[in-house]
């Protein structure tokens, strides 16, 4: 579904990414782990066609990514759950739902009714402003947004991320229904011990390259890239 190699990136003069490729298969679960500042946001800002790529290729379902505006990616059917959730304070929980919407082509296959069946909260605070949500309500939110656009490849960046342990609970269950639906999905996350339950792939990125690919059960069983790269 979606192949990546070669990549490159820069911030201004500065490279930042360097070589990363990877793939997501359709209904696979890949993970895009390592310490902080090596290069795992840049590469899905980039892959959004958020950052511009120097180099390299990214293929989505035979689709080139490199290029495209953001817009015409998210049509293509990439959705993004942004790092710190950046919903639409000035809208409601439902008006950021709608507005989402319009990215997406062919029958709906996300609805409100279907989005607050995962999230019953949400349909509780259909009407109060983004901005009034809590936390925890805000990500189910921005899960949500990026679901209404009917994604076939779902990328999260840090979706558990400062929430409190019952919320994470619930986003985890959430994405495991995801999971079983046959919902590919691409997710950068710390919480290392529930990304070898979820995910099917892993792939290490240590300063802008890809050092280590492999599954949950390598990953689980090789403590020296767990120590090395992951301060585990």
């Amino acid at each position: 579904m979606l192949s990546v190699e070669h990549l490159a990136v820069s911030y201004g003069p500065a490279p930042v990414l360097f070589d990363i490729g990877f793939s997501v298969g359709a209904g696979e679960v890949v993970t895009l782990i390592g310490r902080n500042g090596m290069g795992k946001t840049t590469t899905i800002l980039a892959l959004m066609g958020l950052l511009p790529i120097r180099s390299g290729t990214a293929v989505f379902d035979g689709l080139s990514l490199v290029g495209l505006p953001a817009f015409r990616i998210a049509q293509a059917g990439l959705g993004l759950v942004p790092e710190g959730r950046q919903v639409f304070p000035t809208l409601t929980a439902e008006e950021n739902l709608i507005a989402t919407s319009s990215a997406r082509f062919g029958t709906p296959r996300w609805t409100l009714d279907r989005v607050y069946g995962f999230f019953p909260l949400l349909a509780e605070r259909r009407t109060r402003m983004a901005n009034e949500l809590s936390g925890g309500e805000q990500q189910m939110l921005a899960i949500g947004r990026a679901l209404m656009t009917n994604p076939r490849l779902l990328i999260l960046d840090e979706a558990t991320e400062g929430l409190a342990p019952k919320i994470r609970v619930e986003i985890w269950q959430c994405m495991a229904r995801l999971k079983q639906e046959g919902q590919a999905i691409l997710i950068v996350d710390k919480h290392l011990d529930a990304l070898l339950r979820f995910a099917d792939r892993h792939v290490v990125i240590e300063k802008g390259h890809v050092v280590w690919t492999g599954s949950s059960d390598a990953l689980a069983a090789d403590q020296s890239v767990r120590r090395r790269y992951l301060q585990l």
